[in-house]
């Protein structure tokens, strides 16, 4: 038996088997790719890459050589570039491909990951995200930066030093933009945030709670798109990740550690992609979306991978989950981690 479920925020169903979910057992990842003979990424190795755009670094030490504890640098084949522009042909809209896209190497440790960096290290990533977009925003031409992370082959990762991705784009993404239209259109009728309603009645359910502290909660959401799907939001409400303290990011910093570790835990370190949606960058202008700052809840997503996708799903725009997730949040929360 299955049931149908829909994303309250972007209305888009999934389609959950209820009759008997697929374990942790039945999820293991398919074997990586070989690991190239030196990696680019590894300290020592600066000069493989292009030149920094931002580090935090030692006292003492120089940019491009050693002593960095995280380093920014642009990608070497962007998706988009800083140059560029937009114009139009009769019917169809073209621009340039401009944007900005860096990679974000979160450690000079080898093989590490996001379940294994421990809470001051992802504090000091999280700080860079923050400082980054901080520094992009400035730029009137990016509409949305984007943070995400591929992890494993199958989420589209290709090097096993852990690194993340911010890109800056001139238009607002799809799907970005489709939880910022159901985010509006629940304020319009209820004048409350969608997602601030979603973690009370997370809590209040409690079965899809995978962890939390007093500032950030994790959880597997009604409609998970994918086994062991992970939400993570701040209690209070925010629609810009970069306005978060130091003490929010150590918050932050906190839940993503305790969510990681039970979710390598559960499924051997899976492939998963993981997603950092945070508000718009915000012009006045004719059509100003005057309700972001109301209606919009920034928030981390993490997707484990396990097959691609099917015609089925691009067809339809469904997604098919095997696992419940009562199921999958209660492995999570009750899985015993060091």
């Amino acid at each position: 038996m299955s049931e149908m479920r829909k994303d309250p925020i972007t209305n888009r169903w999934v389609i959950v088997r209820t009759e008997s979910g697929a374990g942790p057992s039945t999820m293991m990842p398919p074997p990586e790719d070989p690991e190239p003979a030196v990696c680019p990424f590894c300290e020592g190795n600066e000069h493989m890459t292009p030149p920094e755009i931002f580090a935090l670094r030692n006292i003492g030490t120089s940019p491009n050589g050693k002593g960095w504890q995280v380093r920014v640098v642009a990608n070497r084949f962007p998706v988009l570039g800083i140059e560029g522009g937009k114009e139009g042909q009769g019917l169809f809209d073209k621009m340039n491909g401009i944007g900005a896209h860096a990679m974000i190497i979160e450690s000079p440790a080898h093989g590490a990951g996001l379940n294994t960096h421990g809470r001051e290290v992802l504090t000091r990533i999280l700080e860079v995200y923050r400082l980054r977009m901080l520094d992009l925003i400035r730029d009137l031409r990016f509409h949305y930066i984007l943070v995400f992370r591929n992890e494993g082959h199958e989420a589209g990762g290709h090097l096993r030093h852990p690194h993340s991705q911010m890109v800056a784009t001139p238009v607002t993404p799809r799907e970005v933009k489709s939880e910022l239209q159901g985010a509006r259109d629940y304020f319009l009728y209820k004048d409350r945030c969608i997602f601030c309603d979603m973690i009370r009645a997370e809590k209040e359910d409690g079965r899809r709670v995978v962890w939390e502290n007093r500032d950030y909660v994790s959880f597997c959401p009604f409609a998970s798109r994918s086994p062991f799907e992970m939400w993570i939001l701040p209690k209070e409400h925010s629609p810009d990740f970069y306005r978060l303290s130091s003490e929010g990011l150590a918050g932050m910093a906190e839940v993503l550690d305790q969510s990681m570790k039970r979710l390598a835990g559960a499924l051997n370190r899976p492939q998963y992609n993981m997603v950092l949606h945070s508000g718009p960058n915000r012009r006045e202008r004719r059509d100003y979306w005057q309700t972001i700052d109301h209606d919009f809840h920034w928030h981390m997503e993490i997707i484990p991978r396990f097959t691609p996708y099917s015609g089925f799903e691009w067809g339809t725009g469904f997604f098919i989950n095997p696992t419940p997730p009562e199921e999958s949040a209660a492995f999570l929360r009750e899985l015993k981690i060091p």
